[in-house]
């Protein structure tokens, strides 16, 4: 069997990246800080995917072990020595501190003398994730080390779609993920073309697919949650039984498409992207997944980024010409947003408290164009509670 190293066995891990790996007859090795999952991958050396439809179908994953980074660090090197592609899912924040253990590995494996091309797939909620852990890990590696990443090491985009639900089970490798699901890679940047992965799309050009997902089903779900939180609900599935939070959905998708369109044009035609935004609302309303507002709506901070999910959309439609009413909503309701289980919502009000309004907008959001940091207050202040 073909040997794959995953960093992250979350339910992302397990039920998505996991998945594909071993349909496609790869040995996959789990690298996690969680020790009850790692010990437990190592005990069964398998788990069980169940899909949340009326079928509640069972897929049994084998071939797995996990290693506890934490603890053997040397043991990842050496696993990442030997892999045949590395890939992450362990979100955007953590993939810094995998970068030295990435390095160490590549490192091996130019002393070992491996000319067998690797790639390392960051499979993140984010644009440009494979380049950015290239960044990283690039600053452990000597000058041969890099020559050697030049020859032999890809660091290939991709974009990832699949919704798992927070859950909590007995077994704690069960794991109940959606039906659909969407990988994409660039394989315009892939070293190793001497396979590709059944169920996963190639693209030459990954960036419209990146942005069609993130403005999409990411901005979306996005919505749903801050609307919910705003209105009191507890779950996706409870928000959007009610009108205006389908609406708000519906608006931002018409904004999401209007942007798409003028910048992919190309590779989307609007009746595509009606399509694709009809099922993404019946993703979000599908009645086997309860997926809790907080789960969808954490970390307020991060989702007011420059190149995240609202202001971005909102920097570039603007730019264009275009309305962003709908997007501008929701980020008054992400300042309104208020979990005090969820750190960043905590910090978020306390700087709301103590900070002049406009400085903390240019501070959370990166913009400088006053127009827009005008509006934002505007609608700042309309949600404030």
């Amino acid at each position: 069997m073909k040997k794959a190293v995953h960093f992250g066995a979350g339910n992302i891990g397990r039920g998505f990246i996991g998945e594909i790996l071993n349909k496609n007859d790869f040995e996959v090795t789990f690298v996690d800080v969680n020790e009850a999952i790692i010990d437990e991958l190592n005990a069964r050396h398998g788990y069980t995917i169940e899909l949340a439809n009326d079928a509640h179908e069972k897929i049994e994953i084998s071939a797995v072990s996990g290693i506890n980074n934490a603890k053997n660090p040397d043991e990842v090197v050496n696993a990442v020595a030997q892999a045949d592609v590395v890939t992450t899912a362990i979100g955007p924040n953590i993939l810094p501190f995998i970068a030295e253990l990435i390095a160490k590995g590549i490192q091996k494996r130019r002393t070992d003398n491996v000319d067998a091309p690797l790639d390392v797939i960051a499979c993140e909620n984010m644009i440009g994730g494979s380049e950015f852990l290239h960044e990283k890990v690039d600053a452990f590696l000597s000058g041969e080390d890099k020559n050697y990443v030049s020859a032999f090491v890809g660091f290939p985009n991709a974009a990832v779609d699949r919704i798992v639900p927070g859950q909590h089970h007995d077994d704690v490798l069960y794991v109940v993920v959606e039906p659909f699901h969407e990988w994409v890679i660039d394989e315009s940047q892939l070293k190793n073309t001497t396979f590709k992965l059944d169920g996963v799309h190639y693209a030459t050009d990954l960036e419209p697919f990146i942005e069609r997902k993130l403005f999409s089903v990411n901005s979306g779900h996005a919505t749903v949650a801050y609307n919910s939180a705003y209105k009191g609900y507890k779950t996706i599935l409870e928000g959007l039984q009610h009108e205006e939070i389908l609406a708000a959905l519906k608006a931002v998708q018409v904004e999401t498409r209007s942007l798409l369109l003028a910048k992919w044009g190309s590779y989307f035609t609007e009746e595509d992207l009606k399509a694709y935004h009809e099922t993404i609302i019946s993703r979000f309303a599908n009645p086997q997944i309860i997926d809790d507002v907080t789960r969808v709506a954490r970390t307020p901070i991060r989702k007011l980024g420059y190149d995240e999910r609202f202001i971005r959309p909102i920097r570039e439609l603007s730019e264009r010409g275009l309305t962003y009413e709908a997007h501008l909503d929701v980020v008054g309701k992400i300042f309104a947003y208020n979990d005090p289980e969820d750190a960043q919502s905590v910090e978020l009000q306390e700087k709301l408290a103590s900070k002049n309004l406009t400085e903390l907008i240019k501070e959370l959001t990166g913009l400088s164009d006053e127009k827009l940091l005008g509006e934002i207050e505007e609608v700042v202040k309309k949600y404030a509670k």
